[in-house]
């Protein structure tokens, strides 16, 4: 027989069966024994509800008092171990384990045979089952500990940020009349060959270059004219050798005449002394008259002769002045708007080769309506943009406005003269805002209008005791110096924060520095 241990007097073996008593099981045997019995053994013999501590991991245990009122008393802080022991002590007492004799007996039945090993087993899975149902059932009922709360500390009220201020002030501010037009050369000259007929042999400049007055374009072949005007030359130097010629003839005539006369004025001596006959004085009267017309004639040839030499200077002339169109020469300083000669091209008169803008002066030729055209005086300012290019902003002035109205359209164009620039080129498309009148306003520095999401503007006004309140804004027109016109939402004298506006809010308290 085995050997019998008692665990507890309260689990003593019944002397009549030598069985254990069944205590905690319900009365059931060993050899009937399951898992869950032992398992619901061990939970029972816990403390009937745990409450952990975060920052103590003591439990507490609840008993009820009257009025359904619980009351907690602390059990103290418990570990693994005892639980562990708890769980031990919660087993029947009463169960013996058979040990193995030395002397080996004869085999026992199946049934006898079971006990010598199942209580064991049976008792270590319990243990085991039992720590996980203690991570199951115990720890997750421990409730959160409750976080201490937070003070939220006050705000401080001491200023936190630098900031300058501009007081709102009046100033003559302009009002505009905004429209939009094109670009546009004021003089544009068309430059046209004054020779035709020939080759254009070069071209001396480029669209845009700037050029001054009188400057050589193109170039165009003179080969031909320089021939001509060769012959030309040739042909006077001829003609001047007729006039000589004709100069020595006129000179021998008038020697010839010389000695007629002196041959006629012996002749009548002698014929008034009767020693020659009166026929031979009338013959020597008539050699003298001959020889005199001589001389006119003489001299008739030789202004006919001149007269030629005159003819052939001047032909020679007009050969150098085509020669001198063949430079194609700028007719006004500006700068070179349009090319449209190739070299080799042939010069037609009516066929312009360049165009240029004079003194390189452009306008914007912009459209106002005709219910508007009245606000637009000559000579008001206007200050023009190109919205692709900020760094245009030109001070231009109304030159002009057209007489008529565009029947189609219903405007009419105002030419609005502009400073010299090489920002613009004629053909872009620009906007004007012209002066109609000059009325006083409230401005404040631009730096100092905060944009908003919605479209709006805000600025923050300075208060008394040096807090900031966040004011809405209706912008107007921009002023010269930084400056910008607020219509609504200010009136002068109001301090408006400029530097730091950026970092506030409404309610903010600020230190006022010098700029």
């Amino acid at each position: 027989m085995g050997k019998t241990r008692d665990v507890d007097e309260n689990h003593k073996v019944n002397p009549e069966t030598e069985e254990p008593q069944s205590h905690g099981l319900n009365g059931k045997d060993l050899e009937v024994v399951t898992t869950g019995d032992l398992f619901a053994a061990m939970l029972n013999s816990l403390p009937q509800e745990y409450q952990s501590e975060e920052d103590s991991k003591s439990f507490t245990t609840r008993r009820e008092k009257g009025n359904g009122y619980h009351a907690e008393e602390e059990l103290g802080s418990v570990t693994t171990g005892d639980l562990l022991a708890s769980m031990l002590n919660s087993i029947p007492q009463g169960y013996q384990f058979e040990e193995q004799e030395a002397e080996t007996p004869a085999k026992p039945p199946f049934g006898d045979r079971q006990r010598g090993w199942l209580a064991p087993l049976l008792l270590g899975t319990g243990l085991g089952l039992g720590l996980a149902g203690l991570g199951f059932f115990v720890l997750p009922r421990r409730p959160q500990a409750t976080p201490p709360a937070v003070t939220q500390p006050q705000q401080s009220t001491a200023p936190s940020l630098s900031v300058t201020i501009a007081p709102a002030t009046i100033t003559r501010v302009a009002r505009t009349l905004n429209t939009t037009g094109t670009v546009s050369a004021r003089d544009l000259i068309p430059v046209l060959p004054q020779a035709t007929g020939l080759q254009i042999q070069q071209v001396l400049v480029d669209e845009g270059d700037t050029v001054k007055q009188g400057q050589t374009l193109a170039v165009l072949d003179n080969s031909v004219l320089r021939t001509q005007i060769d012959q030309a030359k040739a042909e006077v130097e001829s003609k001047r050798a007729v006039v000589r010629q004709r100069q020595a003839a006129l000179a021998q005539s008038r020697a010839t005449l010389a000695e007629a006369r002196s041959n006629l004025e012996r002749y009548r001596q002698l014929a008034d002394q009767g020693a020659v006959s009166r026929q031979e004085f009338e013959t020597r009267a008539t050699t003298a008259t001959t020889a005199s017309e001589a001389v006119s004639v003489a001299l008739a040839n030789i202004s006919s002769a001149e007269a030629d030499v005159q003819s052939s200077i001047a032909s020679v002339q007009q050969l150098q002045t085509q020669l001198s169109q063949t430079l194609v020469r700028a007719p006004a300083s500006g700068t070179i708007a349009e090319q449209s000669a190739q070299v080799g091209d042939v010069a037609n008169g009516t066929q312009k080769i360049f165009s240029i803008i004079q003194n390189g002066a452009l306008e914007l030729q912009a459209q106002v309506p005709a219910t508007q055209l009245p606000q637009v005086q000559v000579n008001a300012p206007a200050v023009v943009t190109y919205d692709p290019d900020p760094r245009v902003r030109l001070q231009g002035t109304v030159r002009e406005i057209a007489p008529l109205v565009d029947p189609q359209s219903r405007e009419a164009t105002v030419r609005i003269s502009l400073p010299s620039t090489s920002l613009l080129r004629s053909g872009m498309f620009a906007r004007a805002a012209i002066t109609t009148a000059t009325v006083p306003g409230i401005t404040v520095p631009a730096k100092a209008v905060l944009p908003q999401t919605d479209g709006s503007a805000t600025v923050f006004v300075l208060g008394a005791d040096n807090t900031v309140q966040a004011r809405k804004v209706e912008v107007g027109e921009v002023v010269s110096n930084g400056n910008v016109e607020i219509q609504n939402g200010l009136k002068a004298g109001d301090r408006v924060v400029v530097a730091g506006a950026g970092y506030l809010k409404d309610g903010d308290k600020v230190q006022v520095v010098e700029k």
